[in-house]
């Protein structure tokens, strides 16, 4: 029991330094490393129990041992979980709060109203955000669309806490936006 303790202990220590660099990278890579953190664990307790079985005879240090893990594990994995299920149900970053973003664009010259303002995380590290934004009708003519934007991608990446590289915007004239209105009501 002891050998094997003790190879186990060697091979995750080795695995937990080639998975340390990496754990910060993305779920995954840290989900790895509190599995390998895990067996690490597992094995240092094998080690102690079986050096407490042979010193004192006491059969129950090993599930007295595999207890004590689970509960230096279990708060760690319940953050991972935590995190996973905002990305996976798409909450809004809880950095951002959206009636700040919506009133900051509608500040800019030329803008009307912004509606269907989505924020998410897609991936570790990854936020996303997206809206539709109705701008002066001229705007499609005199050529001042790409530059609204353009504004607007460059605010959302640069003046919130969090940094939305990954943006898409709709830009819309208010009658666009009254004929999506319209649609919405006469759809059960």
């Amino acid at each position: 029991m002891l050998l094997f303790g003790v190879i186990g202990l060697v091979a995750n220590i080795v695995a937990m330094l080639v998975l340390a660099s990496g754990r910060g990278a993305n779920f995954n890579m840290r989900a790895a490393f509190l599995e390998v953190l895990n067996d690490a664990l597992g094995s240092l307790g094998v080690i102690v129990a079986a050096i407490v079985i042979a010193t004192t005879g006491f059969q129950r240090a090993d599930a007295l041992a595999g207890l004590f893990i689970a509960l230096l594990i279990a708060p760690r994995a319940l953050k991972l979980m935590a995190e996973t299920t905002r990305v996976l149900m798409e909450f809004t970053p809880k950095e951002i709060d959206l009636d700040d973003v919506r009133a900051h664009i509608l500040e800019m010259d030329r803008v009307q109203d912004v509606h269907d303002l989505h924020a998410s995380t897609v991936a570790t590290g990854l936020p996303i955000i997206s809206a539709h934004v109705v701008v002066d009708d001229d705007c499609f003519q005199d050529g001042h669309a790409p530059t609204i934007l353009n504004d607007i991608r460059t605010c959302v990446a640069t003046h919130f806490a969090i940094s939305f590289e990954h943006s898409t915007f709709q830009l819309e004239t208010s009658a666009q936006r009254h004929q999506e209105e319209a649609l919405a009501t006469h759809h059960p």
